[in-house]
């Protein structure tokens, strides 16, 4: 892998460090008028996900890691992994659920997603923002159920249960916002 230098740091790049594989979200070249220069940033973990600060000496030299990101397509989930197949070369390959952390939750079969890949490892999904996904259980709506700001709880096909409007049927299909999980508008 190639070395890159403080000098180098980008937001968004990916650092091979010795405790870990992290990406640099945010840093700051610092000078004190007394002592040597130094990088303060804030790296993210990208195989836990846990945020911290950390310091480099201006200068120090790491190892760059590049995360290949990989369109694949979800066939379905055999009771224990998820089922993706890479839409170039038609390969097959199984995902735990832990690898995909929330993003299962928005999995329907034949959706595409981007697998993001350090060598054969997958570090997470990338989902579009928001996913259409039909409701497998909820209470009827009934005519004139109007009211600003009233939610039920509804059951997704995937499993996910989230807050909708009292005027969605169990019939319908909706549009969900995969940041957050909330309901966005009804998608029929």
């Amino acid at each position: 892998m190639p070395q890159i230098s403080t000098a180098d740091f980008k937001t968004g790049i990916t650092l091979d460090l010795e405790d870990g594989l992290f990406q640099l979200i945010d840093f700051q070249h610092v000078k004190p008028g007394k002592g040597g220069a130094f990088v303060r940033t804030t790296i993210k973990n990208l195989r836990n996900g846990a945020q911290l600060d950390r310091t480099f000496r201006a200068g120090e030299r790491m190892e760059r890691a590049f995360i290949e990101k990989k369109e694949m397509q979800y066939l379905y989930n055999d009771s224990s992994d998820y089922v993706f197949m890479d839409t170039s070369s038609y390969e097959q390959m199984t995902v735990p659920p832990k690898a995909l952390g929330d993003a299962k939750n928005y999995l329907v079969e034949n959706m595409t997603a981007s697998l993001q890949m350090f060598g054969d490892e997958i570090l997470g999904v990338e989902m579009p923002p928001a996913v259409d996904l039909k409701i497998a259980e909820t209470e009827p709506g009934l005519q004139g159920d109007r009211v600003s700001g009233a939610r039920k709880p509804a059951t997704l096909v995937t499993g996910l249960v989230v807050q909708v409007p009292l005027f969605v049927s169990p019939e319908d299909t909706i549009r969900v916002d995969t940041r957050t999980g909330e309901y966005l508008t009804r998608a029929n």
